[in-house]
């Protein structure tokens, strides 16, 4: 089954998967900046996203809108069967329990991408993790080739490993409310 078996029993509320809407912005920009790991963007650029991108990108909210995580990505206009993954943020509160997992099958099925793409470092060992177990849940093949190596930053950027996985196929097997909506055991 290519979904995450993880039921995200964290806490004790409903996790819902949606689009983000521009009032989401400043909290995936808090976010970002909360976790002192992720490159933090201008907080115009995380505004801009949830207006342009928001049918490619997903925030994970409790029943209150409280945000605990988001993905941003895009549909690369040169492959345009191709979601580029940007960037996952999971609050701390929520981290180790599957919900960047959830987040990714989500974008999988109401995308219906292909093939993903993403870069990380070889020193991000969650992110190495959450997009091989993707590849894992769908059989595919998941290709790992520099992109941008530091002699093409200006601020001297460890490389940016593309991580290219694919064929995807949307899991047409489980309803997508019971997706957007994880129960929580707790």
């Amino acid at each position: 089954m290519p979904y995450s078996e993880t039921k995200n029993d964290h806490s004790g509320y409903v996790i819902d998967c949606r689009p983000p809407k521009l009032s989401d912005g400043a909290a995936m920009w808090r976010l970002t900046r909360d976790t002192g790991v992720l490159d933090l963007n201008s907080s115009y650029q995380y505004l801009l996203w949830c207006r342009d991108f928001s049918s490619t990108s997903v925030v994970a909210v409790s029943q209150d809108e409280q945000l605990l995580g988001f993905i941003t990505g895009f549909m690369r206009p040169d492959d345009p069967e191709t979601l580029m993954i940007w960037q996952v943020g999971v609050d701390e509160a929520a981290r180790g329990h599957g919900l960047a997992s959830r987040m990714l099958d989500y974008l999988v099925d109401t995308t219906s991408a292909q093939n993903l793409e993403t870069t990380v470092t070889d020193d991000n060992a969650a992110s190495i993790r959450l997009f091989a177990s993707l590849a894992d849940r769908h059989d595919a093949v998941h290709d790992i080739t520099p992109l941008f190596t530091p002699e093409m930053y200006p601020d001297g950027h460890d490389t940016e490993y593309l991580h290219r996985i694919g064929p995807l196929v949307p899991n047409t097997g489980q309803d997508s409310t019971e997706q957007r909506h994880l129960a929580v055991v707790r």
